[in-house]
């Protein structure tokens, strides 16, 4: 394995949980949370009964990822970032883009390395046509098409934006939407949220009842839809990196928008709810996983990124979750991934 590579597993033991008696979903293990930090509340996201196996396949960047990026990487001049504001949410400057508020919901495959790419390039189509254009990227295109990316068993996030550029991507919606070209075929599960009964409901089962396998590459829409596959895709005119920091990034997601990045993930991070996540306890390594930075901010003067999970708007806060910001906790600062869209597919 090259230098430029790094296995993760050597940061800590997987399921070297803080205490051997408290499972990871247990009311006992979020009170020993919420005991032993201040800046975040820790809850209940999941039923209890939820397999250790669909959290572990929440969490869908390879476990070798990259530590350096070989996309070009851009920097931002130091007047604009001299200039920036304190607090920036791209849900308020871009407020005629409605993706910028989704959380979609991956279900039990481990496609979040696609999920946080589309849902960036959807928000960047909207704010570089300035709202004319919504186009509602594929997860389902990119997961099942994408053969170099990787699978419902993990992928690698900056083949995904490569993919886009070379290859583009076409439409698509969510679970059972009939949007799009190609909609997610992959169903949600159920995950525990306020006046949500933990049984089966309309569009979600039980998470243990699910099995998910890559879904298979279709090049042709579906039913209705109305325009040929190639026809509908949308392309990449550059895709890149942003790899000195913190105020790079915030330049990036200031002018051009969201961006996508990779995390480490604790356990205690599945029973997060509000406030800035902080790891109690980094010896409970479990996984990478990608999401979508949208923001920053301060608050009782710790700064925060502002980031968009995609376990659906029953987990965290609505979907969405803060983790300290400028010291690269859980390396959510050093594989940043972006891109600039081509606006038109002919």
């Amino acid at each position: 394995m090259s230098p430029s590579r790094v296995t993760i597993l050597v940061l800590g033991c997987v399921f070297a949980v803080i205490s051997a008696e408290l499972h990871p979903l247990s009311d006992a293990f979020i009170d020993h949370i919420n005991s032993k930090q201040t800046t975040w509340k820790a809850g209940r996201n999941f039923p209890l009964y939820t397999p250790m196996k669909h959290l572990k396949k929440l969490l869908g960047v390879l476990p070798d990822f990259k530590q350096d990026s070989s996309l070009p990487s851009v920097k931002h001049n130091a007047d604009l970032i001299a200039s920036l504001p304190d607090s920036f949410d791209a849900r308020k400057k871009w407020s005629n883009c409605s993706s910028l508020s989704e959380i979609r919901d991956q279900g039990s495959c481990g496609s979040c390395w696609a999920f946080a790419a589309v849902e960036a390039m959807t928000d960047r189509v909207c704010i570089y046509s300035r709202g004319k254009k919504q186009f509602h990227f594929s997860a389902e295109d990119l997961v099942s098409c994408c053969e170099d990316c990787g699978s419902c068993r993990g992928g690698d996030p900056e083949f995904a934006w490569k993919y886009w550029q070379e290859h583009g991507i076409v439409s698509g919606g969510n679970y059972n939407s009939s949007q799009g070209c190609r909609s997610y075929s992959t169903p949600p599960c159920v995950h525990h949220a306020p006046g949500q009964k933990i049984n089966a409901t309309r569009d979600r089962t039980p998470c243990f009842d699910i099995y998910v396998d890559t879904p298979k590459c279709s090049k042709i829409c579906d039913d209705k839809f109305g325009v040929a596959y190639e026809k509908d895709k949308l392309y990449g005119k550059e895709v890149f990196s942003i790899v000195d920091g913190e105020n790079h990034i915030m330049a990036e997601l200031f002018l051009n928008g969201p961006v996508e990045a990779i995390m480490l993930v604790y356990l205690d991070f599945f029973n997060y709810k509000s406030g800035v996540y902080i790891p109690v306890n980094k010896d409970d390594y479990i996984g990478a996983h990608a999401v979508k930075i949208i923001g920053w901010g301060v608050v009782n003067d710790t700064k925060y990124w502002l980031v968009a999970n995609s376990w659906n708007s029953g987990w965290g806060d609505n979907g969405f979750f803060k983790i300290l910001r400028g010291e690269n906790e859980c390396l959510i600062e050093l594989m940043i991934m972006a891109g600039e869209p081509l606006l038109t597919n002919e």
